[in-house]
C-alpha cells in the first residue's frame, strides 16, 4: 500500500439522523471518503446567539461552497469555527470560509504547531516529487497545491482561541463543553459535547470506515474513546461517516480496540484485517471494502507494527526545534 493512498490524502455519505434526535440540534453537511482524490471531513453547523458555530470545514473548495450557501440560506453569520484536529481535510476550508466571514473565531488546539515540523514536513519532498511527475493527475495537483498553500501560509490554520485543556466554553454565545483530548487521532484532538441536545461531535475519534492511524497514538486514542463513552451522549457525529446512535459507537470502539489489540499481537495481520471488517461490517460500504481492506493492512503494519520508536513518534510532543 503506497504512502500516498493514505498519509497524501491527509494533505491533500450522507449523514441521516436517527428517530427521535431533535433536527434543531445540529446540521450536518456530509463529508466523504473518495476512491479517487482526497476525503472530505464532515462539517458540523450549531446554532448560537451571535451566530452559526461551524465544526471543521472540509478540504475541498465544493464543500466549503455548501457551508457558505447553507449560511447564506440561514441568513446568519458564521460566527465561528472549532476545528477538531488539524487534518486538512477537516481545516483547508477555514480559508475559505474566513474571507466570507472574517470576523469568524477559530477554536483549536495548538497541535498544528507539531505537525508542521513533523507530519507535514516530512511529506513535503514527497509531495514535491508528485507535482512535478508529469503522470500526476491534473486534480491531483490541484488538491495537492490547495493543500500546499494552507501549509505554506500556517496561519490559515492556527487557532485565533487556542484551547489547551477541557473546560465548559461560551462559543458564539452557545454554551458547550469542550473537550481535548491528548495524543490521540493527533497531538491534540477537540470534541464537543452540547449536554443540552445530548449531542456529541468527536471528529475523526470515530472515522466510520476505518480509523486513519497516520499521525495517531493508538492507546491514547483508545483513552480519548473511553471519555466518550462516559459521556451520556444520545447521538454522535463522527469525522467521517453517518451520524450515530449510542450502540453504534459501541460497536465502533469495540472494532477499534480489537484491531489494536490483534495488530500487536502476533496474528497474522490478515487476520487483524478480517477482524475489522467483522467487527465494523455495519460501518462499511461495499463501494469501500477494498479501499478498508487495504488501509486495516497499512495502518496494521505501519503503526500496530511499527518499531517501537516508530509507534511512540506521536504519543509524545512535537515542538519546533529551539
Amino acid at each position: 500500500m503506497r504512502l500516498t493512498i493514505f498519509a497524501l490524502s491527509l494533505l491533500a455519505a450522507g449523514c441521516a439522523q436517527p428517530g427521535g434526535v431533535r433536527s434543531t440540534a445540529y446540521h450536518v453537511v456530509p463529508g466523504s471518503v473518495p476512491l479517487d482524490k482526497g476525503p472530505d471531513g464532515n462539517s458540523i453547523v450549531l446554532d448560537a446567539p451571535d451566530g452559526l458555530i461551524l465544526v471543521d470545514t472540509g478540504r475541498h473548495p465544493e464543500h466549503s461552497a455548501k457551508l457558505l450557501a447553507y449560511a447564506s440560506q440561514r441568513g446568519r453569520p458564521i460566527a465561528a469555527i472549532v476545528n477538531t484536529h488539524w487534518h486538512l481535510d477537516h481545516t483547508t476550508g477555514n480559508y475559505d470560509i474566513r474571507q466570507a466571514h472574517p470576523q469568524a473565531e477559530v477554536y483549536a488546539t495548538t497541535a498544528i504547531e507539531g505537525a508542521l515540523v513533523g507530519f507535514l514536513d516530512r511529506n513535503r519532498a514527497q509531495g514535491d516529487k508528485l507535482l512535478s511527475d508529469p503522470n500526476t493527475p491534473p486534480e491531483q495537483k490541484a488538491q495537492m497545491i490547495r493543500a500546499r498553500s494552507v501549509v505554506d501560509n500556517p496561519d490559515r490554520l492556527r487557532a485565533t482561541r487556542p484551547v489547551t485543556r477541557s473546560a465548559t466554553m461560551t462559543i458564539a454565545g452557545r454554551t458547550l463543553d469542550v473537550r481535548v483530548a491528548p495524543f490521540a487521532v493527533t497531538e491534540a484532538d477537540l470534541w464537543l459535547y452540547d449536554p443540552e441536545a445530548k449531542l456529541a461531535i468527536v471528529g475523526d475519534l470515530v472515522v466510520d470506515i476505518v480509523p486513519f492511524m497516520d499521525t495517531a497514538c493508538p492507546d491514547g486514542w483508545s483513552r480519548a474513546l473511553d471519555e466518550v463513552e462516559q459521556t451520556p451522549f444520545e447521538t454522535l457525529v463522527p469525522g467521517h461517516g453517518p451520524v450515530m446512535t449510542r450502540s453504534d459507537f459501541v460497536q465502533w470502539k469495540t472494532a477499534y480496540n480489537n484491531l489494536l489489540n490483534c495488530g500487536r499481537s502476533t496474528a497474522d495481520s490478515a487476520e487483524c484485517v478480517k477482524g475489522w471488517e467483522r467487527d465494523a461490517a455495519r460501518f462499511i460500504p461495499d463501494s469501500h471494502r477494498t479501499y478498508v481492506r487495504e488501509a486495516a493492512d497499512y495502518y496494521t503494519s505501519t503503526r500496530l507494527r511499527a518499531s517501537p520508536e516508530e509507534q511512540q513518534r506521536y504519543c509524545k510532543p512535537l515542538q519546533p526545534a529551539g
